[in-house]
């Protein structure tokens, strides 16, 4: 029996790129199947709402999962991209696997490893493809509505469709680079941030499709767009935290190894450019970097936690606004909650998954309350906006 670790594979083999982009195409249009049979007798325009509202369903679905490949150390489980050992699918690297499950039980490459990760993969691709048809989409069908329902065409904006599209396909790029990269801490939290960004995305052009106006004060408007960007912030610190495997650096609430201010390094902690629990020079990252990386993510959730209960109060007093309200205050207690339990539960994989989900709709929920808070301007507007002859005269 072999004991040394089989060498890995070199990190982009681009054979199975086909098959891989068949298997997206595969789920694609089952997705597509049953959204038009569902909408049969709706227009194009409810049609191109669904199919937003089912791709935004499940890029969240993509994130969520995303989340579980990460915190299972299923990130390598297929060390090469975008197949398994070269093969589609981990069956046909039975054997790769098998040899390097053998070599190291507990290592980053398992059978089951194996089918997380790729997994993942399908649910990407599948994405892509429906990012790709809602693009495609869009632009038909607003050549095709401008003349006879000029304002159902404004709706669609299919330049927004069209950024999607290019964001999902940054995404696969970053999602190629954390296997290549081997989960260099920097490109993984970038690959959680730019999920999250799509979600954005998709919840804007929700609003487009279906306009829900909210009429907020300018003052609200403004804090919304405060809360958004805070919001983003943290999420960020989450991704470092969770990425740097820094979340039991702190095992006690609310000091930090018995104290109010433990020993730091924010410097390390906060290096970008480095390889996972090393340094730029090779030596390992200490411990008070965790600490300090741990820590900054704490001291950000408290402001981010009291900016939302501040913004739901005010919102809750809003006309039309209690429901949006009492989602936002919801999510935030269960972001509080999760986050407690993976301090003193020592992080169990179902509190971390909660808060990552809670995080991914907390933003969403933000950015479609943003949306719709300026839905009303533009709703409101003449309708020379909407009609470039009008605009010509």
């Amino acid at each position: 029996m072999s004991t040394a670790t089989p060498p890995a594979p070199a990190g982009i083999d681009l054979d199975p790129l086909l098959q891989m982009l068949g298997f997206g195409a595969a789920l694609a249009l089952l997705a597509l199947g049953w959204l038009l049979w569902r909408h049969r007798g709706a227009g194009t325009p409810q049609r191109l709402r669904a199919l937003t509202l089912l791709t935004l369903v499940l890029t969240f679905d993509l994130v969520l999962f995303g989340a579980f490949t990460r915190l299972s150390d299923s990130g390598l489980g297929c060390p090469d991209w975008p197949g398994c050992y070269g093969s589609a699918s981990p069956l046909g690297a039975h054997a790769e696997i098998t040899e390097a499950q053998t070599a190291m039980p507990t290592g980053p490459v398992t059978h089951r490893k194996a089918w997380i990760e790729m997994i993942h993969r399908y649910l990407a691709t599948g994405v892509g493809a429906l990012m790709t048809v809602l693009m495609i989409w869009s632009a038909l069908a607003v050549r095709r509505l401008r003349r006879s329902d000029p304002a159902a065409a404004a709706r669609i904006a299919p330049g927004w469709a069209a950024l999607g599209f290019v964001w999902v396909c940054l995404q696969g790029a970053f999602g190629a680079l954390t296997v290549t990269m081997k989960l260099y801490p920097a490109i993984v939290t970038a690959h959680l941030l730019g999920g999250i960004g799509l979600l954005v995305l998709l919840a804007v052009q929700m609003q487009r499709h279906d306009p829900q106006p909210l009429q907020l004060p300018a003052t609200l408007r403004r804090a919304a767009w405060g809360v958004l960007a805070l919001l983003v912030l943290q999420v960020a610190l989450g991704g470092w935290v969770s990425t740097n495997y820094a979340v039991l650096a702190c095992q006690d609430i609310p000091t930090c190894q018995g104290r109010w201010w433990p020993p730091m390094d924010f410097e390390s902690g906060f290096t970008l450019r480095r390889p996972l629990g090393h340094l730029p020079d090779g030596s390992v990252l200490p411990f008070e970097a965790l600490t300090a990386i741990h820590m900054a993510h704490r001291l950000g959730a408290v402001v981010v936690l009291t900016a939302l209960l501040a913004f739901g109060l005010a919102l809750r007093r809003q006309p039309g606004a209690a429901g949006p309200a009492r989602a936002l205050l919801g999510l935030a207690a269960l972001q509080l909650l999760t986050g407690l339990s993976n301090v003193v539960l020592d992080w169990p994989l179902l509190a971390a998954l909660l808060h990552t989900g809670g995080a991914a709709l907390l933003t969403t929920l933000m950015a479609a309350l943003v949306a719709r808070s300026h839905a009303r301007q533009h709703r409101s507007a003449p309708r020379a906006v909407l009609d470039p002859q009008l605009i010509r005269t």
